[in-house]
């Protein structure tokens, strides 16, 4: 997978972890008096929400095969449909279906505390005497990892109030721990058995029980924000198709794996950087926006890195879609760019662009403080995808990167964006 996140801590029970503290569980007792339980359990039944709402693609081009007649002139393609029969012949919800239902149960976590809440704003937890200082020195790491390895985001996280920037500094070290478990120095010994822990460990720390003070920066983050278990779930479960699958045949197939892997991360920081109080957009839909920039970043990195990921006998890109544009996995194996390879490339990179296209309609329903990094993270990624095709195609054995002096422009530009407020009227994510 091609998401780089560090790994601070194994989830092997033998490796002890760098504050020392062993196997051993921590007393979340210890650390705050909130109930986390109740943050949990929000859920909305199918179909009160229109499926229109979904997004402005979810009859679009994406879900396609792009090797047929309409998408070089612009044309639409229609779903089918969003179920489809199993092998046991019961009816199954489409990969896009199975996010929605994600998307779904965390906006109505979020509309919940809405109404409990004047807003979102955090209110402070009674921290017992004793454990401030653990807390805060979990957090600091945190924060030195982010600085460390997402320096631009990280610069944008500091004009996030304290609380939301230390709550999103803790989910980025958790997903980069997580990414690690497949991706790292110790991938080759990572087991299904490896990830079940790792799931068991995120169960405990929903529930108040952190294994390590990494795991207590996380456990504190979600009593505090509406923040629901089933996006970090959901990565897990990416870790393990990277265990397990190394070839994906249709875009719906894709579309799932990009988002267990990467659209979860979106569905996670919503509730932290939080949605500005005049928007007027149905809160389903900036959440959609979110989950948007993740397969769009992620697409990009597949994009990005088909030279890379073949060298490890993977290939991300559709099948289906590959043998209708008279290629195969020789082609890419063989690492020639032609004609064929260059054209479905454009077709590739189109799509990428229409999920950045839509989540530009989200950012800004974002609350203020929090613009300014979404932004220049949709900025910088979405150049990636230029500087392919600047490479004329070849992301065989040329890796596509901004470069400095582009990235450094990138900023005044996104945090220009960023003062840009949501309409007070209807948004146009409402009326998808």
């Amino acid at each position: 997978m091609s998401v780089a996140l560090l790994g601070v801590v194994s989830p092997n029970a033998e490796v002890s972890n760098s504050f020392g503290e062993g196997n051993r569980l921590l007393d979340s007792s210890k650390f705050t008096s909130r109930n986390k339980n109740s943050l949990c359990s929000g859920r909305i039944k199918k179909g009160k929400i229109p499926r229109s709402s979904f997004c402005s693609f979810s009859t679009d081009l994406r879900f396609s095969c792009l090797g047929q007649s309409g998408l070089e002139n612009g044309g639409r393609f229609s779903i089918h449909s969003s179920m489809v029969v199993n092998p046991a012949g019961e009816m199954v919800g489409s990969s896009e279906q199975k996010v929605y239902d994600v998307v779904l149960k965390q906006a109505a976590l979020v509309k919940r505390q809405l109404r409990s809440d004047d807003d979102l704003e955090v209110k402070p937890d009674i921290i017992l005497p004793g454990t401030l200082g653990l807390l805060s020195e979990a957090y600091d790491r945190c924060g030195e990892v982010c600085a460390e390895y997402a320096k631009t985001f990280y610069l944008g996280t500091l004009l996030m109030t304290p609380e939301r920037r230390r709550a999103i500094w803790a989910i980025y070290v958790w997903c980069r721990r997580t990414d690690e478990l497949v991706d790292g120095p110790n991938a080759s010994h990572i087991t299904p058995a490896a990830l079940d822990r790792w799931e068991s460990r995120l169960e405990n720390l929903f529930v108040g029980r952190p294994f390590d003070m990494l795991d207590a920066a996380l456990s504190d983050t979600v009593a505090k924000f509406p923040v629901d278990i089933q996006p970090f779930k959901d990565m897990i479960e990416g870790m393990r198709l990277d265990l397990k699958k190394s070839r994906y045949k249709t875009f719906d197939e894709l579309y799932l794996y990009c988002y267990y892997v990467a659209g979860t991360v979106g569905l996670m920081s919503v509730p932290v950087m939080g949605i500005a109080p005049i928007s007027q957009a149905p809160t389903e839909s900036v959440y959609n926006a979110a989950l948007a920039l993740g397969i769009a970043n992620q697409l990009t990195n597949i994009l990005r890195d088909v030279g890379e990921d073949a060298r490890r006998g993977r290939v991300y890109l559709p099948q289906d879609e590959l043998a209708q544009s008279g290629l195969s996995d020789d082609d890419i194996f063989a690492g020639k760019v032609t004609d064929k390879w260059r054209n479905f490339m454009k077709k590739q990179i189109k799509r990428a662009r229409m999920f950045f296209d839509e989540a530009e309609q989200g950012v800004t329903e974002l609350s203020s403080a929090s613009r300014w990094p979404v932004w220049a993270s949709l900025l910088l990624y979405r150049q990636i995808l230029d500087e392919i095709e600047a490479n004329d195609y070849n992301n065989f054995t040329k890796r596509a990167y901004v470069s400095k002096p582009k990235k450094l422009l990138a900023l005044p530009i996104a945090y220009a964006k960023s003062l840009v407020p949501p309409s007070s009227t209807t948004s146009s994510l409402a009326k998808v």
